[in-house]
Parts: C-alpha cells; sequence; structure tokens
C-alpha cells in the first residue's frame, strides 16, 4: 500500500500537467472552431475554400506528426517555443480544425427559414447568429463535442513524445525505474476519473438543453 501511495504523487503531478493542456486546449479550440465554422460557410469562396483545405489538413494527418512539426520544424523558420507553447499550438490547432466541422454541421442544420424570419425582423447577420442559430446549434452539437473532449482527454498523453512531465510520463518514468506496471493501472484509473468527469459535464448540459424541447 505504501508503495502504491508513493507512486500516486509523482502520478498526481503529472496529471496537473495533463490537466493544463487539456483546458486550455479546450478554451482556445472552441472559440476558434466556431470562427473557422463561420468561415468555412461564408459566401466568400477564397476564405471559404482556404479554411476546407486547413480543414482537411488539420484532420487528415496524425496529431502526433503535428506536434513534432511545431516542436522540430518551427525552429527552423526562426520559431523557437517551449515545451508547453509548442504543444498547446498543435493540439488548439488540430481540435479547432474537428470542432470547426462539428460547429459548421450544426449550422447548416438550422432551417434557412430562420434566417428569413430574422432578416424580415430586421436583425443583421451577426445579430442572427449571436442570438439565433449559435444557441440552437450549441444544444444540437453538444454529443458530437462531447466526444472530441472525451478524445481530447486521451490525446493529451501523446505530448510525452516531446518530453513533458505529464501523467503518462511520469507513469512511464516510474515504470522503467522501479520494473512494476503498477503505475500504468494507476495512470489509467486518473484517465477514466477525467473521462468519466467530462461525460457527467455533457451528459448534464445535453439534459439541461433538452427541457428547452419539451
Amino acid at each position: 500500500m505504501e508503495k502504491i501511495l508513493s507512486m500516486i504523487y509523482p502520478l498526481a503531478e503529472g496529471s496537473v500537467v495533463t490537466l493544463q493542456l487539456f483546458a486550455v486546449t479546450l478554451l482556445l479550440s472552441l472559440p476558434l472552431g466556431l470562427l473557422l465554422a463561420l468561415a468555412r460557410i461564408s459566401k466568400i469562396k477564397p476564405l471559404s475554400k482556404t479554411v476546407e483545405l486547413y480543414n482537411w489538413v488539420m484532420r487528415g494527418s496524425p496529431l502526433m506528426l503535428q506536434l513534432l512539426f511545431v516542436y522540430f520544424a518551427l525552429p527552423s523558420f526562426g520559431i523557437l517555443l517551449p515545451d508547453v507553447a509548442a504543444a498547446v499550438l498543435a493540439f488548439v490547432l488540430n481540435y479547432a480544425a474537428y470542432f470547426a466541422e462539428i460547429f459548421r454541421a450544426g449550422i447548416q442544420s438550422i432551417q434557412k427559414g430562420q434566417y428569413e424570419a430574422a432578416r424580415a425582423l430586421g436583425f443583421t447577420y451577426v445579430q442572427t447568429m449571436r442570438r439565433i442559430i449559435v444557441p440552437q446549434m450549441i444544444k444540437r452539437v453538444l454529443p458530437p463535442v462531447g466526444n472530441e473532449t472525451i478524445t481530447l482527454v486521451k490525446d493529451t498523453s501523446l505530448v510525452y513524445v516531446l518530453a513533458m512531465n505529464d501523467l503518462l510520463r511520469a507513469a512511464r518514468t516510474i515504470v522503467q525505474r522501479e520494473f512494476d506496471m503498477t503505475p500504468f493501472f494507476i495512470a489509467a484509473v486518473f484517465y477514466l476519473a477525467m473521462t468519466f468527469i467530462v461525460t457527467r459535464v455533457f451528459n448534464w448540459l445535453e439534459k439541461h438543453y433538452a427541457r428547452y424541447d419539451e
């Protein structure tokens, strides 16, 4: 028991890094994803096509490859980033593309008649989006956004390639030192706890918005 307790502290420290990366990525990628979605459905063709290409590249290439590119390739262009900043940049750019496609689908699922009604009432495009379309879109995209958020929790483990002391790297370090697989099981419990909390939050949000359908 004492041995397990001695492992929990470094793993808890690693989980803090994991949670920080998760929180910052979610905080930045959600609004960026919404902006990309609005640009994607824009009638300005060059803008729409550029975002479409961006989303295709970010969703079509591995996140680990993007992490390595940001960390190792950007310095050759004179852009030097600390480990944390490089990881955040790669994660935000990647997840914003996924959220953008989810938001785009949600926005386009709203009936066109609501746009026409808003225009008849004198609403501008920005007012229509902010007051009518986006609130309805949020309710419709909660399940896929929740799934992506759970995936984000697990994807944070990829930062071990940047030598960041996240939860997985902390567990791996102890395993290599102690020749004991127990830290991996403890790390799994940490990840399961995080995904459980995320799942519960999104279940609550879905029930909260479902009240307005009654």
